[in-house]
């Protein structure tokens, strides 16, 4: 299962750097610039969103971030130190400084106020018809997501990163919705 896993990782990845490669200057400008309506209704003032800095092709959700924090929700972003210890979310506003973290991550400091985040837009390789998700592989977002029962999972995406039916093992953990460039995908 790791072989083919970290098979299915190199081809998405591969699939995902050429997609956002041809994508023209608009088409970028336009991808998760605004809060959808089915995501909104999950945003109201006080509530904690986690979200990421995205890296290289990956989708990008500052926008989203930013929009949520001017509506009144916190911003939450993940902080890691190592890839077997648990991830953490830490308050960040836009705007605040960032550190380089482990595996190219930016994400606040260490001495940033841990909250728990309420909604969660999870990075992802590929998804599928299950909403289940391929990730890095380092496993965080699925042990945090295991202690974050009652929080709302939503992966972002690129559509080309959808696969019917993705292996995967007891411990990974399902998304509530995905959203990608062109829609919302829930069950």
């Amino acid at each position: 299962m790791i072989d083919v896993k970290k098979a299915q990782r190199a081809n998405f990845r591969k699939i995902r750097d050429e997609y956002v490669g041809h994508l023209s200057d608009n088409d970028r400008s336009l991808s998760f610039s605004r809060i959808p309506g089915l995501l909104s209704g999950h945003l109201t003032p006080g509530v904690v969103l986690a979200g990421y800095v995205a890296i290289g092709s990956e989708a990008d959700p500052s926008r989203l971030l930013v929009e949520a924090h001017e509506q009144g929700c916190i911003i939450a972003l993940p902080h890691v130190v190592s890839k077997a210890s648990p991830m953490r979310f830490l308050r960040w506003n836009p705007g605040d400084a960032l550190i380089e973290g482990p595996f190219g991550l930016m994400q606040p400091d260490a001495q940033a106020e841990p909250v728990r985040p309420d909604v969660l837009l999870v990075p992802l390789v590929a998804f599928d018809d299950q909403l289940m998700r391929l990730g890095q592989g380092a496993g965080h977002y699925d042990r945090a997501l295991s202690v974050l029962e009652n929080s709302f999972a939503v992966g972002l995406a690129w559509s080309i990163q959808y696969s019917p039916a993705l292996p995967h093992d007891p411990w990974d953990m399902p998304l509530n919705a995905v959203l990608t460039e062109k829609s919302w995908i829930s069950l």
